[in-house]
């Protein structure tokens, strides 16, 4: 059903001289189906409302007349060569003139009428507001609109995963309707051109401490027909935790990375005084393996070091005082004379197996001795170098560009 022939004054664009409250941005790939009901409903509401609003097209590279039709019913539409839902949605609230934006998909599952709740919300202090559309949050998902395993698996994993690892303040994370200020986007500065475009969203704002509310909506049944909807539900969720991880250097590196040091202690607790418990001796093969989850772990607490100050420096995440006064005591003095030290007990403990070795002529080994000397020196010995390379590319990572 078209909106065509409501009763109300024809919709005129703001002028060109005027800034919009609210620019109302559409991504759009092919949406010839649905596209003028999206469009023809928002003119409805902004008439009915008196919204000061433009209506922005972020086309895709549509290849079947949905750029005409933008135009015909007064929309700016926009063309964006990099394709891309992110990209699509980045040059529309770039291209946008309002103090606030607005975006939704043009595929008519998202209510354009909603428009006068979010810009309450929004003159209300509001710097973000997400929709939510799961009965967690009050939102109603009608029936057919949304896949089961979106609806009862994917979505609530991932939003449980963002309010836990980030703290965000939302029960829908891939809700794709929601306004926020146009500057508070700009400070952002957005990377994914992909569908992680939403996600990023949510988590920088919660990392930055946006200020965010949520509001419920509903979710309709995708009107298209000429073509069926752009996400695939594994590669997409594939995607997704990639992301969270990339974007938590805390679970991706640092937790990990205690879990195999604390294992490799507990080995060496065992292993070193030769414990048994029940018909299991603990002895130098435990000692082994306890040493490669030390050397694991602690490679992979360095990278949590290295990523979150890139990510720091970069704008990806926001400034940490703890980070801040661990670098006060550690740089790279410490860290070398650090690195040194456990180098030098390392060498020590190799040369202790060595002098055992020539003690006996370079002969038979009583190894279940040796190793017991071999096995520390080699992990501190690894450990040590490390520790004076890390220490060395942290500061690299320090020199911040002018």
């Amino acid at each position: 059903m078209t909106l065509t022939s409501a009763p109300f004054a024809p919709y005129a664009p703001p002028l060109v001289n005027t800034i919009p409250e609210i620019s109302l941005v559409m991504p759009c790939l092919n949406e010839a189906d649905t596209l003028a009901t999206c469009i023809e409903k928002a003119q409805r509401v902004i008439r009915e409302h008196g919204i000061n609003a433009e209506i922005v097209i972020a086309d895709n590279g549509s290849t079947d007349g949905s750029q005409e039709i933008g135009r015909r019913l007064g929309a700016r539409v926009i063309v964006v060569d990099e394709r891309g839902y992110g990209a699509a949605l980045m040059a529309g609230i770039t291209a946008a003139r309002g103090t606030y934006v607005m975006m939704g998909d043009a595929d008519d599952s998202y209510d354009w009428t909603e428009v006068p709740r979010f810009l309450a919300k929004l003159r209300e202090g509001a710097e973000m507001v997400q929709g939510c559309r799961l009965e967690r949050g009050g939102g109603t998902v009608k029936p057919g609109a949304m896949p089961f395993l979106h609806r009862w698996w994917g979505n609530p994993m991932f939003t449980a995963i963002a309010r836990w690892w980030f703290r965000a303040p939302i029960d829908d994370v891939y809700c794709g309707m929601r306004a926020f200020r146009r500057d508070m986007w700009l400070s952002l500065g957005q990377r994914c051109t992909g569908m992680e475009f939403a996600l990023e969203m949510i988590i920088k704002a919660s990392l930055f401490g946006v200020r965010t509310t949520q509001i419920p909506i509903t979710l309709h049944r995708d009107g298209r027909t000429a073509h069926p909807p752009h996400l695939k539900t594994f590669r997409d969720g594939w995607r997704s935790l990639r992301f969270f991880l990339l974007f938590s250097p805390r679970w991706l590196f640092l937790v990990p990375g205690l879990l195999l040091i604390g294992a490799g202690l507990a080995g060496y607790a065992l292993a070193m005084p030769q414990l048994s418990i029940g018909r299991v001796t603990f002895d130098v093969h435990t000692l082994l393996f306890a040493s490669l989850a030390i050397i694991c772990g602690y490679q992979s607490i360095a990278f949590a070091l290295m990523t979150k100050v890139f990510a720091i420096m970069e704008g990806l995440l926001p400034e940490d005082p703890r980070l801040n006064r661990m670098f006060r005591l550690v740089n790279l003095e410490s860290g070398l004379c650090v690195g040194a030290l456990g180098m030098a007990v390392g060498l020590t403990l190799l040369g202790g197996a060595v002098h055992q070795w020539a003690s006996v002529d370079f002969g038979a080994l009583n190894y279940a001795h040796t190793m017991r000397w071999v096995i520390p020196g080699v992990m501190l010995t690894a450990l040590g170098f490390q520790t004076i390379l890390s220490s060395f590319f942290g500061s690299l990572l320090g020199m911040r560009r002018r």
